[in-house]
């Protein structure tokens, strides 16, 4: 059997199941539909004798996943290599820049001193608990406590949902 007529009876026999195969693969139609017509050209450009359709249709199934698995690969080294080749477009606005300082002095101002002087002292001058517990004279609950309040309430300004919001000890470098 010639080889186009090998081509034509798989399509005519096999086109559905291995446009399936594909689906199952890539989860998109569409990508199925081309990665089943870049396999058969591929299969059908360069190969000759192929004596069967079964023969054919297992071919091109093969085809069709070493083709998946390479483009996936591909992805993976693309993703790992792209942000050393990419180029920052844009660049930061100072406008917003200052903006946003603004918005978080005014949001420290709102708090209560004690919480205020907590929150400074622990995210601007990256102190431990039990430090802040020392400079402020309270227990280190207390201290946890003000963090705790503060943080909420300013979660609360930056529309921050709490849940996503936690006061944890930080490890010393």
């Amino acid at each position: 059997m010639a080889d186009d007529d090998v081509l034509v009876e798989m399509l005519d026999v096999a086109a559905d199941r291995l446009a399936a195969y594909a689906y199952l693969l890539t989860g998109s139609q569409s990508a199925a539909e081309e990665l089943v017509q870049a396999a058969v050209v591929k299969v059908f450009s360069r190969t000759r004798g192929l004596g069967s359709v079964p023969q054919a249709e297992q071919y091109v199934r093969r085809t069709i996943r070493t083709m998946h698995v390479d483009e996936i690969r591909r992805e993976v080294t693309w993703r790992r290599l792209l942000p050393g080749q990419a180029r920052l477009e844009w660049e930061p606005d100072e406008q917003d820049a200052t903006a946003d300082r603004d918005a978080v002095v005014k949001a420290l101002a709102q708090l209560p001193r004690q919480k205020r002087t907590a929150v400074v002292m622990r995210f601007y001058d990256d102190m431990s608990y039990a430090e802040i517990a020392r400079a402020m004279r309270v227990s280190l609950g207390t201290v946890k406590r003000y963090l705790s309040d503060a943080i909420t309430l300013l979660g609360e300004q930056f529309d921050v949902p709490a849940e996503r919001v936690a006061v944890s000890e930080r490890r010393r470098r």
